[in-house]
């Protein structure tokens, strides 16, 4: 146990996230998302689980200590509903309320629409998966630097 460290980052989960450098996305997602089959083309090479836990509350673990980019406009990416590209879901606004928080101010999230999210999904550093219901509930965050 660590003073100070939220208590679900595993260890596999920190390592990962120091690894990481900037400009490096880190995705995570609701149970429902093709994680495993995708994660095995991302850096790490295999799927994160964050089982037992919903979004909301990894995300805020994550954000402890994951600096989102502030050279881009958009540091976060979410999947778009499929056939209605510009509408929000209640995972969407709760998230974007976690990053604003772990922030300090507002941040502008992006959408991609599904396949585009998934070949995003495959380039990223890794693969965090909850066991959040979902649906839509997949993020991408880009990270920063201190």
């Amino acid at each position: 146990m660590l003073k100070g460290i939220d208590p679900i980052l595993t260890g596999e989960l920190l390592f990962v996230l120091k690894t990481m450098g900037h400009g490096d996305d880190l995705l995570l997602c609701d149970r429902n998302h093709p994680a495993a089959s995708l994660a095995t083309g991302t850096t790490h090479g295999r799927v994160i689980p964050l089982f037992g836990c919903d979004l909301v509350r990894a995300a805020s673990a994550v954000l402890s200590v994951f600096p989102l980019d502030t050279f881009v406009d958009e540091p976060v990416q979410r999947m778009e509903v499929v056939g209605n590209p510009n509408q929000i879901v209640p995972i969407h606004t709760a998230i974007q309320d976690v990053i604003n928080q772990a922030e300090g101010r507002v941040i502008k999230m992006g959408a991609l629409e599904r396949f585009s999210f998934y070949d995003a999904a495959r380039k990223s550093f890794a693969i965090v998966q909850t066991s959040d219901p979902g649906p839509y509930g997949c993020f991408l965050f880009k990270k920063g630097v201190l």
